[in-house]
C-alpha cells in the first residue's frame, strides 16, 4: 500500500466532545459506540432542530475564505526589499542632483524588478482557490423531522451539514467531511488529493481496525472520493476543524524567507552601510581639507553609486531566467519562481517521500518461503493459483496490486492446469480471499487454496498453538526486515454443488509465506549517488513503516546506523534544539505526519542547511512551504503542483539533479558578479576618497565616474552567458554575506593599493600635478589603469583552473579584452575630451605595465588562497 501520512500529529483516535475546535479526526473514538455518544447522535441521524442549532454553534460547512493581497498592495511590499530601497533612493538623489541618465536606469530596474515579484507573489496567492475543486457540492444525508419520526434519506447543500450527521457514500461521490465509518461494504477510496497515493485505500468500520493517519481504515476524509463499495458514516468535523481545511491554512500562512532571500538581504545591508557612510565622508573631507562645499556633492553621489552593483537585479534574472529555460526545454522541469533556482543550487539537504520516488507505486515479489523458512516455489504456485481465480471468478475484477506482482513472477501456462470453480474475494473484516479449483489428477475433490494476512491465515490453519506462535513471531521478522508478508495455504475438500462460504475456510494446511518488497525507481540509485558526490544529504520524511523504508534505503545502497531511522512520534517531545541535533543526524523518519515534516524541515533550516522538500499531496502543503525550495511533479495534487516553487515533468529525482546542477551554475556566475564587481568597486571608492584628500581637485569627474561604470556594466553581462568549470557542481553555492565581505574587502584592498601605485605612476609620469592639463592627464591616466585592472579581476578571479586546462575563451574572456581596450583607446578617441580626457606619454604606460604585473602577481596569490579556502569548505561557496 502506498504510504499515507495524517495531518496533525495528535492521536486522532484522542477524545473530545462535541463542539470541540480540535482538528478532524481527533473527535474519532476506538468504537462506534463511542463516536456516537460523543457525538450526541445515533445511526437514525439528527433531527432537524439538532442540525440547526449545530449549524448556528459551527457554522456552515466550506473552507475558511482566503483573501488574497490586491496587486497595489503586492507591488507596494515588493519595495520593502532591502536592495530595491538601496536602488530606489539611489536613483531619487541622482534625479536631485540632475543625474538623469543614472536616475533613469536605476529607476528602471526598480520599477523591473518590483513587477516581477508582486506577479510572483499574486500568481501564488490565486494558486489557493484549487482547494475549491475538491471540495463535495451536495451530500446524501440521513436526517429525521422529529425524534418521533422515522429517518428521510435526501441531498442537502455540503454547506449544510454538522458534526453528528449520518451520511451515505457510493461510487464516485466525494467525501464532504471528516467521517467515521460506521458500516462499509467494499469501500476503497481515493485520497490522491491528500496523500499524493495513486492507488484506492481500502477502509472499514471495524472497531478493532489499526491504522495510522490518512491510513486509519475507519475514517475518510475531506478532499478524498469514493473508488469502489459503499458506506454510512457519521461526521465528526466539517468547516474549518477538517484537515483539509487545516491544510490550506498552513499553506495560506506566509512562507519564510528562502535561502536566496537571506542571502540578498544580507548583502543589501552592507551595501547599505557603506553607501551610507560614503557620500558624508567625501563631503566632510573635501569641506574640511580643500575646502569645498555642496559642488562635491554630484561627486559624492557618483561614489555611492560606483559602488552599488547596478547590473545585480538584471545579472540574477538573465541568469536564473536562462538556466530555467533549459531546464524547460531539455528536462521538462518548470521553475515558477526564479530566486528558487539559485535555491536549488544552495541546496545541501533534499527531503522526500520514499514512495513514487525512490520506489515505484507497486510491489514486487521478494521470496517465496516455505513453512521452515526457505525458499520454496510451490508456494510461489499456489499464490498464484489463488490470485488468478480470484480475479478471473470476481463479479467486477479490481487487480490488487500485490497480487498482480504475484502473477509477475509467474509463467501463466503454469496455472492453466488449474480450473477454477469459485472465489470468496477479499474482505477487510476477514483479510483474506480463497479460491475454489479443480486441481489436475484429483477427481473428485476440490482444493481450496487461500492467501491473506498472516494473522488470519494462520488462525484457519490446524495448527498447535505452540507453532502457530512460531509461525506469526517469524512473520513480524520479516515485516520488521521492510517486507509485506502474506501467509498461503490449502485444504482438500470433497467434490460438492453447493456453495462455499467463509464458514468453509477451517482446518488449513499451511504452504508458507511470500513477501513483496518495493519496486525500486529505475534511476534512484545513480540520482542518489550523484546527488551524494554533489554533496546532498537525503532525508526521507515517510509516513511508512520504519522497518519497510529502511530496506528500501538498504536495495538503494544507502548505509543506515541503527540510531539514523526513527519513528517521527519522537519529534513531538523533542525541544527546537534537540530537534535539530536529531534532524542532522537521521536519515529516515518514519509514521510522519504533516506536521512532522513541515517541523524536521524546519528544523533542518534551523541549523544551517539549504533545505528542498519534494512533494505531491496536500499532506505535504507545511512542509512545502518551510522549505527553502518546494518541489512537486507534474502528477501532484494541484494545490501541492501550484504551492510548489518548481515542477517536475515527472517524480524523478534524476530530473533534481539536473535542476540542481542548473542553480549551481546560475548561482555560481551571480557569486562571481558579485565578488568581482564589489571588490572593484570597493577598491575604486577607497582610492577615490584617498586621492580626494591628496589632490587639490577632484579625482576623477562625476561624469567619467559615470561612464567608468557604464563600460564595467556592460562588461559584466557577460557573467549571464558564461559557463562556469565544473567544479562548482561539487558542493552547494550559496552567497553568504560575511564570506562575501571578507573577500571582497580584501581583494578591495588590493585594488586599491593598485590605484595609490597609479599615482605615483602619474606624478613620475607627468612630474608633478598642478592644474590644467595635468588634471585631465591625471583623470585620463585613472580611468585607464581602472579599467584594465577591472578586466583582470575579470579573467583571473572567474576562470581560476578552466585557463590551465586549456578551454577556449568564452563570453567573459572576451569581455574583459574589450574592456581593457576601451580604457586605453578612449582617452585618445574624440569622445575623450568630451569626457575630460586626453592622450597619456608613453613613459606612463611603461611604469602602468609594471603596476599591473605586481597587481596580476597579487591576484594570483589572493586566487590561490581562495580555492584553498573553497576546497575546505572554509568559503561560503
Amino acid at each position: 500500500m502506498a504510504e499515507t501520512t495524517a495531518a496533525s500529529g495528535r492521536d486522532a483516535e484522542s477524545s473530545s466532545p462535541v463542539g470541540s475546535s480540535r482538528p478532524a479526526s481527533d473527535l474519532a473514538a476506538p468504537t462506534v459506540l463511542e463516536v456516537l455518544r460523543r457525538l450526541d447522535t445515533g445511526p437514525r441521524g439528527l433531527t432537524e432542530a439538532q442540525a440547526g442549532e449545530r449549524q448556528a454553534r459551527f457554522g456552515p460547512n466550506v473552507l475558511p475564505a482566503h483573501r488574497a493581497d490586491s496587486w497595489p498592495r503586492a507591488l507596494l511590499r515588493s519595495l520593502r526589499d532591502p536592495f530595491t530601497a538601496v536602488l530606489l533612493c539611489l536613483g531619487l538623489v541622482s534625479a536631485a542632483v540632475a543625474s538623469w541618465g543614472t536616475a533613469s536606469v536605476i529607476l528602471l530596474l526598480v520599477a523591473v524588478s518590483c513587477v516581477l515579484r508582486a506577479s510572483g507573489e499574486h500568481r501564488a496567492d490565486r494558486s489557493m482557490a484549487g482547494l475549491r475543486d475538491l471540495v463535495a457540492s451536495t451530500a446524501t444525508v440521513v436526517r429525521r423531522t422529529d425524534d418521533d419520526l422515522p429517518p428521510d434519506v435526501r441531498e442537502i447543500p455540503v454547506g449544510e451539514l454538522v458534526p453528528g450527521d449520518v451520511i451515505r457514500l457510493g461510487p464516485g461521490d466525494l467525501v464532504p467531511a471528516d467521517v467515521r465509518l460506521l458500516r462499509a461494504q467494499a469501500l476503497t477510496v481515493h485520497q490522491a488529493g491528500l496523500t499524493g497515493e495513486s492507488v484506492p485505500v481500502p477502509k472499514d468500520a471495524a472497531d478493532a481496525a489499526e491504522g495510522h493517519g490518512f491510513d486509519r481504515p475507519q475514517l475518510c476524509f475531506q478532499g478524498s472520493s469514493v473508488a469502489s463499495g459503499s458506506a454510512t458514516a457519521v461526521v465528526l468535523a466539517t468547516g474549518a476543524r477538517t484537515r483539509f481545511a487545516a491544510a490550506q491554512g498552513r499553506a495560506d500562512s506566509s512562507r519564510a524567507d528562502s535561502a536566496f532571500d537571506r542571502s540578498v538581504h544580507g548583502i543589501s545591508w552592507i551595501l547599505i552601510r557603506f553607501m551610507l557612510l560614503t557620500p558624508p565622508l567625501v563631503l566632510m573631507a573635501n569641506a574640511a581639507l580643500r575646502d569645498r562645499g555642496l559642488e562635491t556633492l554630484p561627486f559624492a553621489v557618483a561614489v555611492a553609486v560606483g559602488l552599488t552593483p547596478e547590473m545585480l537585479p538584471v545579472i540574477v534574472t538573465t541568469c536564473l531566467a536562462r538556466a530555467a529555460a533549459l531546464l524547460a526545454r531539455t528536462h521538462g522541469v518548470i521553475v515558477k519562481r526564479l530566486p528558487a533556482l539559485h535555491d536549488l543550487g544552495a541546496v545541501d539537504v533534499l527531503c522526500l517521500d520514499k514512495t513514487g520516488t525512490l520506489t515505484q507505486d507497486r510491489p514486487v515479489l521478494d521470496r517465496a518461503l516455505g513453512p521452515d523458512g526457505r525458499d520454496d516455489p510451490e508456494v510461489l504456485r499456489w499464490a498464484a493459483v489463488n490470485a488468478w481465480w480470484t480475479l478471473q471468478l470476481a463479479d467486477l475484477p479490481t487487480p490488487d496490486a500485490l497480487d498482480e506482482a504475484v502473477l509477475d513472477a509467474v509463467d501463466e501456462d503454469d496455472l492453466m492446469p488449474y480450473d477454477g470453480l469459485a472465489a470468496l474475494p477479499f474482505d477487510p473484516v476477514r483479510r483474506l480471499a480463497t479460491a475454489v479449483v479443480r486441481t489436475p489428477g484429483r477427481l473428485g475433490t476440490h482444493t481450496l487454496v487461500t492467501k491473506g494476512a498472516a494473522e488470519a491465515v494462520l488462525e484457519r490453519c490446524a495448527l498447535e498453538d505452540e507453532r502457530r506462535a512460531e509461525l506469526l513471531a517469524r512473520a513480524a521478522r520479516l515485516a520488521d526486515d521492510g517486507v509485506r508478508v502474506l501467509a498461503v495455504a490449502v485444504a482438500e475438500r470433497p467434490a460438492r454443488t453447493r456453495d462455499y462460504t467463509p464458514a468453509d475456510e477451517r482446518g488449513l494446511s499451511f504452504k508458507g509465506f511470500v513477501t513483496f518488497g518495493d519496486a525500486l525507481a529505475a534511476t534512484a540509485a545513480e540520482a542518489l549517488k550523484a546527488l551524494t558526490d554533489r554533496g546532498v544529504g537525503v532525508k526521507i520524511l515517510t509516513g511508512d513503516h520504519p522497518g519497510t523504508a529502511a530496506r528500501a534505503c538498504r536495495d538503494l545502497g544507502i548505509p543506515l546506523a541503527r540510531d539514523e531511522v526513527r519513528t517521527a512520534d519522537r519529534v513531538d517531545d523533542l525541544t527546537d534544539t534537540e530537534l535539530r541535533a536529531l534532524a542532522r543526524r537521521t536519515t529516515v523518519f518514519a509514521r510522519c505526519t504533516p506536521d512532522h515534516k513541515a517541523r524536521i524541515t524546519q528544523a533542518l533550516r534551523a541549523s544551517g542547511h539549504t533545505v528542498g522538500y519534494l512533494g505531491d499531496g496536500v499532506n505535504d502543503l507545511p512542509a512545502l512551504r518551510t522549505a527553502d525550495v518546494g518541489i512537486a511533479p507534474r502528477e501532484a495534487v494541484a494545490v501541492a503542483r501550484e504551492s510548489a516553487d518548481v515542477v517536475l515533468a515527472e517524480k524523478d529525482l534524476t530530473a533534481i539533479g539536473h535542476s540542481i546542477a542548473a542553480g549551481r551554475y546560475a548561482g555560481g556566475n551571480i557569486a562571481a558578479y558579485l565578488r568581482i564587481t564589489l571588490s572593484s568597486n570597493l577598491g575604486n571608492v577607497i582610492a577615490m576618497l584617498g586621492a580626494g584628500l591628496l589632490l587639490p581637485f577632484l579625482p576623477m569627474l562625476p561624469a567619467q565616474v559615470l561612464a567608468q561604470n557604464l563600460c564595467f556594466d556592460v562588461a559584466q553581462l557577460a557573467f549571464a552567458y558564461d559557463r562556469p568549470h565544473p567544479s562548482v557542481l561539487r558542493r552547494p553555492i550559496l552567497l553568504r554575506p560575511r564570506d562575501l565581505l571578507r573577500f571582497i574587502v580584501g581583494l578591495g584592498l588590493l585594488n586599491a593599493v593598485a590605484d595609490l601605485a597609479t599615482f605615483g605612476v602619474l606624478a613620475l609620469a607627468l612630474r608633478g600635478l598642478g592644474a590644467g592639463d595635468d588634471e585631465a592627464a591625471f583623470h585620463s591616466g585613472w580611468f585607464t589603469e581602472n579599467l584594465i585592472t577591472q578586466a583582470l579581476v575579470m579573467l583571473l578571479l572567474r576562470f581560476g583552473r578552466r585557463r590551465a586546462e586549456g578551454h577556449r575563451p568564452g563570453p567573459v574572456a572576451r569581455a574583459a579584452v574589450v574592456l581593457a581596450v576601451i580604457g586605453v583607446l578612449l582617452p585618445l578617441s574624440p569622445l575623450g575630451p568630451l569626457l575630460g580626457l586626453t592622450a597619456l606619454p608613453i613613459e606612463y604606460y611603461l611604469l602602468l605595465t609594471a603596476v599591473l604585473a605586481l597587481y596580476t602577481a597579487g591576484l594570483l596569490a589572493a586566487r590561490a588562497r581562495y580555492e584553498r579556502r573553497r576546497e575546505t569548505g572554509a568559503d561560503g561557496r
